[in-house]
């Protein structure tokens, strides 16, 4: 699973500073704010080109942006092996964007962000909630649908998942979105041959049934 980049310019403008120096690679990422790169799951807060934010929703996209370099950091020390500082880093992180979503609740893509911190935490109800929440406002949220995908992997759904690829490959079969997911899917099956099996009976069925009756 990966964790998308915020853009450097997002991140600036959110933090309400003139330069950020870009200090971690996601490597293979979940998806963030306006802007994410696939594969490494956080969204990313966006704001319409030349409109200008206050208020609530300016608070909301600067713990958004803290938020995100938060797992950043905990994505890093995940990749370490320091599970414990990780587990630090993703909770604070939470924190962070649960108060952006207090503050804004159709921030779709800090919605997005909330599955993804509290999916790394072990909240699966939370995370899918939260996935819930995101595509209700924007259902069109490539980055959510990939995240709850690979989130319907690690609870063993891989048919819930291939539903998320469905949508995502009918928007883009090219995008990074759709190339992750299906990786995932791959990576599964490949380690859980019985779930292939199990989708193949499951295609099979209706027919079988069909012509029984017959």
């Amino acid at each position: 699973m990966r964790l998308r980049i915020l853009p450097a310019a997002a991140l600036a403008v959110a933090l309400g500073v003139v330069s950020v120096r870009p200090s971690h690679s996601m490597g293979t990422k979940p998806e963030p704010p306006p802007t994410p790169p696939p594969s490494s799951g956080m969204p990313t807060p966006s704001t319409p080109s030349g409109t200008e934010v206050s208020g609530a929703r300016q608070d909301a996209e600067r713990a958004y942006a803290l938020a995100y370099e938060d797992l950043a950091k905990a994505k890093k020390d995940e990749t370490a092996g320091n599970t414990k500082n990780a587990q630090k880093k993703y909770k604070k992180a939470l924190e962070r964007v649960e108060n952006a979503v207090s503050l804004d609740p159709n921030y779709a893509e800090a919605w997005n962000l909330v599955g993804y911190a509290s999916r790394k935490l072990g909240d699966y109800d939370k995370s899918f909630n939260a996935y819930d929440k995101c595509l209700a406002i924007k259902p069109d949220l490539a980055a959510a649908h990939e995240y709850l995908g690979e989130a319907y992997l690690e609870k063993g759904q891989p048919d819930k998942a291939r539903e998320q690829l469905a949508i995502l490959v009918q928007a883009n079969p090219e995008s990074e979105e759709s190339k992750a997911l299906n990786a995932a899917i791959d990576g599964y099956v490949a380690a859980h041959p019985e779930a292939a099996k199990a989708t193949t009976t499951t295609a099979a069925a209706p027919a079988d049934s069909s012509a029984t009756q017959k």
